[in-house]
């Protein structure tokens, strides 16, 4: 396989000959066994760089393209998005898992969104980060979507970003419930699909159109509608 075949979502690295991926990881979770299968998969390939991104993700760096195919059959683990225009990752902390400061179960219910939106196309890449209390340890306000949770239930932003132009995310919505929760994010994604441009994240789409017709177009009706 030549380097202009390489798999998409493969990142061409700065020596322009080895590339990088990020198996997915849904919300940081690892098993035994996944970890056993890195272990080996680094040390059959020689992998030079393991490193853990900010979104919760392990990439692997420094491999040649015809490698990449044969490393994800040996992981028994699914590409992640790196370069695609969806869904990139949910990033999320323990909750009420384990943590002593848990209000609500982040963990658990980020695992379920990212099942809910993988797959789904966007105009740019998106991504999550849900918490279970307000200290927003997911950083959900410099996320597309925040997520975050009071003893009243759920936090809602839409439009943060970490970026070169970082930007908070505007407040939807708060103390609703799971289910409200995932009607007003599929509300804020059907508007953004159909009126975002290609490439431009929720930040700047937000800025673009205005916060209040935003809010006016997914708040219209009570979120108990579905």
């Amino acid at each position: 396989m030549s380097s202009e075949e390489a798999p998409k979502g493969a990142i061409l690295q700065r020596d322009k000959q080895t590339y990088a991926i990020v198996p997915r990881v849904p919300c940081g979770l690892l098993t035994k066994e996944k970890l056993r299968n890195l272990a080996t998969v680094v040390d059959k390939y020689d992998i030079p760089i393991v490193k853990l991104t900010s979104g919760h993700r392990i990439a692997l760096v420094g491999m040649k393209a015809d490698a990449i195919n044969d490393i994800y059959a040996d992981l028994g683990m699914d590409p992640g998005k790196a370069t695609e225009l969806c869904l990139h990752y949910v990033q999320a902390c323990p909750g009420t898992e384990v943590c002593k400061f848990g209000i609500q179960d982040s963990l658990g219910f980020g695992i379920r969104l990212e099942a809910l939106l993988a797959g789904r196309d966007m105009p740019a890449k998106l991504k999550v980060g849900v918490s279970g209390c307000p200290f927003s340890c997911a950083e959900g306000l410099v996320r597309d979507i925040g997520i975050m949770g009071k003893k009243k239930g759920w936090t809602v932003s839409f439009g943060g970003n970490s970026g070169q132009r970082a930007r908070i995310g505007d407040i939807l919505a708060e103390e609703i419930s799971h289910e409200e929760v995932i009607t007003l994010i599929n509300r804020c994604l059907d508007y953004y699909a159909e009126h975002g441009k290609k490439k431009e994240r929720t930040a700047r789409f937000i800025e673009r159109i205005g916060i209040e017709t935003f809010r006016e177009a997914v708040l219209s009706r009570p979120l108990s509608e579905g």
